[in-house]
């Protein structure tokens, strides 16, 4: 596992090596399912911890992926918090199997996504996809697979950048890899502060990465 650049840890973190290991145990055709299922659990569990506000976690299939979004304007709506444009809803976690897609209109979608990105939040910073279109992802009718991600991250122009990009090229190499995109955030924004990103790779090894955002 890679090693945080914060001391202390940040709310949300998990120790991912005893799930690691225990399924690593398990039989190889059964490993991907049952990360699928059991993984959630705790994804939600330390989304809740980082948030600290009352949650309305949904379940969306689009494709071969599950996005779990909190909808605080559900929330909002119902009276349970108040309006805050400081706080706002996004994704919990995007998992599934990868199923790479070939371009469509959903590219128009993405650029008209929160309007233009070098004018709202600078050069530095590109419009990315949680689970990248060329694994199965999409914006169209699942815009919570967007978020503001660092261009060199993004573009795999830097060292992390291009881990980035190595994870994604393997699951589109490898379609039906097991893989998850999950947001650690410091604040109640949908700017996500790290990325971690995992898979399973076809041996059987369960891989996690953490990738900075800030």
């Amino acid at each position: 596992m890679p090693i945080l650049p914060t001391d202390p840890q940040p709310l949300g973190w998990i120790d991912y090596q005893g799930i690691r290991e225990h399924v690593e145990r398990g039989p190889l055709g059964h490993r991907g399912r049952f990360l699928q299922s059991e993984l959630p659990y705790d994804w939600m569990d330390a989304y809740r911890e980082m948030t600290g506000r009352p949650t309305e976690i949904l379940r969306i299939d689009h494709g071969q992926f599950e996005y779990f979004y909190d909808a605080l304007d559900l929330l909002v709506a119902q009276g349970v918090v108040p309006d805050d444009p400081n706080s706002e809803s996004r994704l919990v976690v995007a998992v599934g199997f990868s199923a790479p897609l070939k371009r469509s209109r959903d590219d128009s979608r993405l650029r008209g996504w929160v309007g233009r990105t070098e004018i709202l939040f600078g050069k530095e910073w590109d419009k990315g996809h949680f689970i990248a279109h060329s694994i199965g992802g999409a914006v169209e009718g699942i815009e919570a697979n967007v978020f503001i991600q660092r261009r060199d991250m993004n573009r795999g122009w830097s060292v992390e950048g291009k881990k980035y990009r190595e994870l994604e090229k393997y699951c589109c190499a490898n379609p039906g890899t097991f893989c998850f995109s999950r947001p650690i955030y410091l604040d109640l924004t949908s700017r996500p502060a790290w990325v971690e990103f995992g898979l399973l790779t076809v041996e059987g090894q369960f891989r996690v990465e953490w990738f900075d955002n800030r």
